[in-house]
Formats: structure tokens, C-alpha cells, sequence
């Protein structure tokens, strides 16, 4: 008697979960994940009795969607695939709710109302777990399988996914902590409505879809719209990593604290030779004030027209962001560079307070120049025009029209060794002074010249080559001895 009052129990529950994704208001998009509508597609098959084979092909559909990404997850899951991962897509939903919480507008009206009858259908949809929708599917399939004289499968031969092994974690991820703390509050929760409080605060603490769950994104173009992608793993690197440049970096750190205090900032170029730790600067910067609502959007150079289409993304967010151009500079049949000087300065539209643009390059005047510019005579010119000052004044102007401009020149042989020394000590390397010293001058002298990068370079090397010769392999080189 037991076991038939739990399976009607479990069949009222499927069908009240079919009913409750229907019911969805301002979650809705939640709907639109391919993993959802998988189990939407199951659900009104198991209700309503539908064939074997198509009952087969939706559950085994459904179990690849949900067990890939549980088994690739570094972050600890709560409760099984399908609980975690619903759970999820709830605190990365980009929804009126989850905006207006993150501006921390929340009050009781119409729009908590709805969010608090969506978070009770959900709380139905997380009540489907492994084992149930397992037994469910097994039924419903004998079920068609017997009408249609076919032979029944019992409950084992239908894999479940409760048991995925997740990768181990390899760091804190982004807003891990956060996420963590609100899965759990709600898997434990009876009633979820009486926590929308909670996750508003968290949307207003983390932000809302996705840049709640990444701090750094890449602008790139899907055919002809563009869009935000996420990094999930980006550079970890530190400013108290760093070594050397401590001016030149004080003077962008400075700038970005402002910024993100919400006070007047400049739009900042970084220009100086290769291998200066230039873009280094800005990654490091990041993740110096993440937890403070700085994010990080790299936009390439061809992608410079799209800046109109990304500011309206932005405009109107809590975050500030930081747009990030790497290695600009542009040659004479390149025109993009007006696009960029209408948006530092010029168009009608004003910039908005919470975006600042962030530049490097290896040229300080940005535009490549031609003799004919500076009224050089025609026979060394290769070509020439009559308003040479205009064109001159024209080019000029991008780079002024950056409010700090942060100079990073080469280093001289003690500072590079200085850099070595540190990143040496850094990492625990024990090598004698001297011959330190004497392999580093032979590493910039064999490779790539003398900056921070080539000695990052000679410090990975050192490091992997010692530590093959401390594994016992003795196939070890001498490097550049």
C-alpha cells in the first residue's frame, strides 16, 4: 500500500512540475535552455502516455544534457545534476526581478509578487529528482511498451544522474562563495517564496545574469549581431604579483579607484614597448576590484563600429566597467580610429559614468603617420595632400583624447634582473645568485630582448627545468648555460 501511495505522490508531482514550468512568469527565458526543454518534453510524455520509443529517446536525451556539464563542474554541487543545475540557471537569469534587485529597488508590488509565484514553481521543478524522474520515465515506458507489445525495461536499465563526479576544484571560482551560500539556503528551504528577500540580496551582492557569474567577457560577433561571452578562467594575475613599474601602475590604480568609488575618472592609454606589463596592468586591476563591481569587457580593434551597441548593454548596470582595447594602433587605410575618438570625446551621446575605456599600445600616436603629414617634400613623400596640418591635427588627436596616458619603457639590465630576482623569490626558486644573474643576461640576449615578459619567460623555464631535474628525469638541459 505504501509503495502505491508513494508512486501516486510521484505521478501528482510530474504532473504538477508540467503545469509549473507553464506557469512561469518572470522566469520564463528559463524555459528557453535546451536542458529544460528536455525535461519539459519528458513531462508531457510521461502525463501523457506517450510512446515508448520517443519516452526512450527523451530520457536518455535529457541525462546527456544534464551529466556532461555535472561531471566537467568544478564548483560543489547542490543536490543531484538536474537540482544543481536548475538552481543555476535561477541566479544566472536575467530577468526584471534579478536587474531591479540588483539595483537593490526590490519593494512588495507586482513584480515580487510574480517572482515569489515563480520560485514556487521552481521549487516544484527542483523537487524532481533523479530517482523519481527515473522511476516515473521506467513506468510510463512499460506502460507504452506493454500497449504497443513490446517488452518492459525495469528501473536500473535507465541511467540516473545523481551520482556524477565532478572535477576536482582548482580554485575559487567568480562569486563561488555567493552561490554556494543561496543554493544551499534554497535546497533547504520548504517554502521558497518566503526567500525572495534573500535572493534579491544575493542578486544585488552578486549582480544579475551574466554579470553575476563572470568578471571578464570578450565582445565577439555570432554573424552580424554581437555580444558578451563570458571568460570563465581568466588571468589570475595579482598587482602585489607584480614587480617593478610600481609608478607607472599607481598612476592606472589610482584612476580605477575613483572610478569605481563613483567619482569622476579618465579614460587611460598604456603606451610603451612590448613586454612592459602593460595589459598585465588592467587584468591585474581587475581582479584587485571584482568584488567591487568592476568587470572587464575586451572589445578587439574591427570591433570598435560596435561600441554604440555595447554602451546600451552597459548603461544603466551598477557595475562599472572597464572596455579594454589591446594593442591599439592603426594604419593609414584603417579608419576605425574615428570610431574610437567619436567615443572618447565628440559624439552627442555622453559616455556613460559607470564606463571608462582602457587602451595599449606600442605607438604613442596611435594613427601611423606619413612624411607628407609634416610637409616633408614630395620626393621623399609617397603621396601628399593640401590640408597636411588638418590630416596631422586629425591623427594626433586619439591619443589625446585619453585623459591619463601611462608611459612603460623597456628596462635597463639591473631593473630586468631586479624583475627576475623577484619573480624567483616569488615562486621559491633556489639557484645561486650569481649564476642566476648570468643566466638571465644569456635568456634576454638569446630570445626575446629585455622586459618583464622575457624574464617571466626565463623564470617559467627555470622553473620547469628544475623541477624535472628534482623528479628524478635525466634527460634535463642546460637551458641557456
Amino acid at each position: 500500500m505504501a509503495n502505491t501511495e508513494t508512486s501516486i505522490q510521484a505521478a501528482d508531482l510530474v504532473r504538477e512540475a508540467r503545469l509549473a514550468l507553464r506557469r512561469l512568469s518572470i522566469y520564463r527565458g528559463i524555459r528557453q535552455v535546451s536542458s529544460v526543454q528536455a525535461v519539459q518534453e519528458l513531462l508531457e510524455l510521461i502525463t501523457a502516455g506517450g510512446a515508448a520509443t520517443a519516452i526512450a529517446e527523451a530520457y536518455h536525451r535529457l541525462f546527456d544534457l544534464l551529466i556532461a556539464p555535472a561531471e566537467f563542474n568544478r564548483e560543489e554541487p547542490v543536490g543531484d545534476a538536474w537540482q544543481d543545475h536548475l538552481l543555476n540557471l535561477i541566479l544566472a537569469d536575467d530577468n526584471s526581478f534579478s536587474r531591479k534587485a540588483e539595483l537593490g529597488l526590490v519593494a512588495a508590488g507586482s513584480l515580487q509578487s510574480a517572482a515569489q509565484n515563480d520560485l514556487a514553481c521552481l521549487q516544484v521543478l527542483f523537487r524532481l529528482d533523479a530517482n523519481l524522474l527515473r522511476r516515473q520515465t521506467a513506468a510510463a515506458y512499460n506502460t507504452a511498451a506493454q500497449a504497443a507489445g513490446g517488452g518492459e525495461l525495469p528501473v536500473a536499465a535507465w541511467p540516473a544522474w545523481n551520482q556524477a563526479c565532478p572535477l576536482p576544484a582548482a580554485g575559487v571560482t567568480f562569486n563561488e562563495t555567493r552561490r554556494h551560500q543561496i543554493k544551499q539556503l534554497l535546497a533547504a528551504s520548504s517554502v521558497w517564496p518566503d526567500e525572495t528577500d534573500e535572493l534579491a540580496a544575493f542578486y544585488r551582492a552578486a549582480g544579475a545574469g551574466i554579470f553575476g557569474q563572470y568578471k571578464a567577457f570578450r565582445w565577439t560577433h555570432d554573424g552580424t549581431a554581437g555580444g558578451l561571452t563570458g571568460i570563465p578562467e581568466p588571468d589570475p594575475i595579482r598587482l602585489d604579483e607584480m614587480i617593478g613599474y610600481a609608478a607607472e601602475r599607481a598612476d592606472v590604480v589610482n584612476n580605477t579607484h575613483q572610478f569605481i568609488r563613483g567619482f569622476r575618472a579618465n579614460n587611460v592609454l598604456l603606451y610603451g614597448d612590448r613586454g612592459t606589463g602593460k595589459s598585465s596592468t588592467i587584468k591585474a586591476i581587475l581582479n584587485e576590484y571584482a568584488e567591487e563591481g568592476l568587470r572587464l569587457v575586451e572589445v578587439p580593434k574591427q570591433s570598435l563600429q560596435d561600441f554604440p551597441c555595447l554602451i546600451q548593454l552597459l548603461q544603466g548596470r551598477p557595475q562599472r566597467f572597464i572596455i579594454y582595447v589591446d594593442d591599439l594602433s592603426f594604419e593609414e587605410n584603417e579608419w576605425e580610429y574615428k570610431d574610437l575618438k567619436a567615443i572618447l570625446e565628440g559624439s552627442l551621446a555622453a559616455r556613460p559614468d559607470n564606463i571608462v575605456i582602457y587602451a595599449t599600445s606600442n605607438r604613442r600616436h596611435l594613427v601611423r603617420e606619413r612624411f607628407s603629414d609634416r610637409g616633408a617634400p614630395r620626393e621623399i613623400a609617397t603621396e601628399d595632400e593640401i590640408r597636411q596640418q588638418d590630416t596631422l591635427q586629425e591623427k594626433l588627436s586619439l591619443a589625446d583624447r585619453f585623459g591619463i596616458t601611462v608611459t612603460f619603457t623597456a628596462p635597463g639590465q639591473q631593473q630586468y634582473l631586479e624583475i627576475v630576482e623577484g619573480l624567483v623569490a616569488q615562486r621559491g626558486i633556489r639557484l645561486e645568485p650569481e649564476l642566476l644573474r648570468r643566466r638571465a643576461v644569456q635568456w634576454e640576449l638569446w630570445h626575446n630582448g629585455r622586459s618583464g615578459r622575457t624574464a617571466r619567460q626565463f623564470v617559467d623555464y627555470l622553473e620547469g627545468e628544475l623541477g624535472l631535474a628534482e623528479a628524478g628525469n635525466g634527460n634535463t638541459t642546460k637551458g641557456v648555460e
